[in-house]
């Protein structure tokens, strides 16, 4: 079996996506990230959890695959 080659740039999200911060998540999460420390989403369903990972993509330029 031939193993799938993925793309990343198909995953790219290229318009900014509506979020609004309730809080300094978004400072936290590029903190995180610039120090390559791992974050977990935590919430129930419908709470934004993927919103702000789409939001973040964006924002830090990396791919979103879900």
């Amino acid at each position: 079996m031939q193993p799938k080659i993925v793309k990343l740039d198909e995953y790219l999200v290229v318009d900014e996506p509506f979020y609004q911060a309730g809080g300094d998540e978004v400072e936290i999460f590029e903190s995180s990230y610039r120090n390559g420390l791992p974050v977990l989403l935590k919430g129930p369903t419908g709470c934004g959890k993927t919103r702000f990972m789409e939001y973040m993509a964006w924002r830090l330029q990396r791919p979103l695959i879900t």
